[in-house]
């Protein structure tokens, strides 16, 4: 598979990423090291975790999927310069005490965050280490507006841009991500930096998919001008543009077939509404039409787009990978896409 430069950085990666943060929840140790092995034979580069994972967070099950990719390259030494490792250190906490009692990351939680998930990887160094999300207010995984009532002290920016240059000085990372990240976020990161003299920005890791095309609302330019490279998750609205949810979301024995079955109905709750639903089997209209199953649809559309650098896809079963990998090969006509932004048109982005 062709690799693409990420951003400013000499790190060159496949367009698609595979994320692991159904590892030690939906997934065992055993087939995420499968879902490893098969994701490298197939030519990806790029692996994407974070401290935070397996979602759904639990104190339970806190770091296993860092854990578990790090038993594989215990297995495998010598995979380890193959592949480029992105994690990512958790913002403030969501309900989460057990991430350094639910603070928002300062110079020297980052530092501390680094050294546990390279602990947990066994491996010396991380080649992008990301900021999950931002401790600043805003809106965030689902709300729609910037409210100031809910203003806060946190750390700085520039603190925490610190803290990155630490790590990177130590060789223990060698760029920095965002993720989760607005317009104003990404530009004020890359100003201190050029400012002070601290890491720039190389990613920005933020949701997208055919429900949810945000990152054309202003942060592709600024991505572009500044040199970032943009890593879509969620491409398939975790399984909702799959369509396998339109067939109640449970197999004939009654498991549940994906996450917005799997979790409470309050993780998540943007994949749920009732415009996500419908827009999807618009959607997958379109799919059937085109002789195309709605996750090539879904994923094809994200590989497509130039603003996008990678694309993060999860699976639970080594099938599912395998038909995400199988869309690198598809190129949507012209029709196509017209007839996926007719969609937007009369519905923007229902799971933003």
């Amino acid at each position: 598979m062709n690799t693409i430069q990420l951003g400013h950085s000499d790190l060159h990666v496949t367009p698609i990423c595979l994320g692991t943060m159904t590892f030690g929840e939906q997934n065992t140790e055993a087939d995420g090291h499968a879902q490893l092995d098969y994701a490298l034979s197939r030519g990806i580069n790029f692996i994407d975790t974070a401290e935070l994972y397996p979602v759904m967070a639990r104190a339970e099950t806190y770091g296993s999927t860092e854990r578990i990719i790090g038993s594989w390259l215990a297995k495998n030494p010598g995979k380890r310069k193959e592949i480029v490792l992105a994690s990512k250190v958790a913002g403030p906490a969501r309900g989460w005490q057990w991430i350094r009692g639910g603070s928002a990351p300062d110079r020297k939680s980052v530092v501390e965050a680094c050294d546990a998930s390279l602990k947990r990887l066994q491996t010396d160094c991380i080649d992008l280490y990301q900021i999950h999300w931002p401790s600043r207010n805003i809106p965030l995984f689902g709300t729609l507006y910037f409210d100031p009532a809910d203003e806060r002290e946190v750390p700085s920016i520039h603190e925490v841009l610190e803290g990155m240059a630490e790590l990177v000085k130590a060789g223990k990372i060698r760029y920095l991500g965002l993720s989760n990240e607005t317009p104003w976020g990404v530009m004020e990161f890359s100003r201190l930096a050029q400012l002070h003299g601290l890491p720039r920005v190389t990613s920005l890791q933020n949701a997208y998919s055919l429900l949810n095309r945000h990152v054309e609302n202003g942060l592709d330019e600024v991505c572009f001008r500044q040199q970032v490279g943009v890593l879509a998750y969620s491409p398939l609205a975790f399984g909702r543009l799959t369509g396998k949810y339109d067939k109640g979301g449970f197999d004939k024995d009654g498991k549940p077939v994906g996450r917005l079955t799997h979790f409470p109905p309050t993780w998540s709750p943007r994949y749920g509404r009732a415009e996500s639903v419908i827009a999807t089997r618009r959607y997958m209209e379109i799919a059937r039409a085109y002789g195309l199953t709605p996750t090539q649809l879904a994923v094809a559309f994200c590989l497509h787009k130039p603003c996008i650098a990678s694309t993060i896809v999860g699976a639970t079963s080594v099938a599912q990978l395998g038909e995400c990998l199988d869309s690198a090969e598809i190129v949507l006509k012209p029709e196509v896409l017209q007839a996926i932004d007719a969609v937007r048109w009369d519905m923007r982005d229902p799971a933003q």
